[in-house]
């Protein structure tokens, strides 16, 4: 019997991604989590220049023992994703963004096989453009996710 830790991945000889700034890995319209971390929270909150209290009344919402960034009510867009204009849509956060925004697209379940992969890329124009990641580079990316 073989371990999955043993089997050659599907996506051995890489992956290609860029992103296109188009925001819908941050948009609506279904409602979903970005998990954050004590240590996320409190970065943004010094990005924003705000205390960890307001981080708490406006931004992150407790689902069950974790934390998730808010979405807006009326579209269900990350908070901190900006409206479209001239550059795309931009994230507020982007030099302090959640662990698992930073290793968009490469989540695990994203990478379960190469229907996953098509799947998600119906939604997500960069997927099979752009930079070739190598299997290292997709490896540690997935694995630095806490989905």
């Amino acid at each position: 019997m073989t371990d999955d830790a043993d089997k050659t991945p599907w996506y051995a000889a890489g992956l290609r991604f860029g992103c296109l700034c188009c925001g819908r890995c941050c948009a609506g319209p279904g409602a979903g989590y970005v998990w954050v971390t004590a240590e996320e929270i409190a970065a943004i909150a010094g990005h924003l220049g705000v205390s960890l209290e307001q981080i708490h009344q406006t931004y992150v919402r407790r689902v069950g023992d974790q934390w998730s960034l808010r979405e807006r009510s009326d579209n269900r867009d990350c908070l901190f994703l900006s409206p479209p204009g001239p550059a795309g849509r931009v994230c507020s956060i982007y030099a302090v963004r959640p662990a698992q925004c930073r290793t968009w697209p490469f989540w695990p379940d994203n990478l379960r096989g190469p229907d996953s992969w098509t799947y998600v890329g119906a939604r997500c124009g960069g997927i099979n453009h752009g930079e070739l990641f190598s299997l290292q580079e997709i490896q540690a990316r997935r694995d630095a996710t806490h989905e």
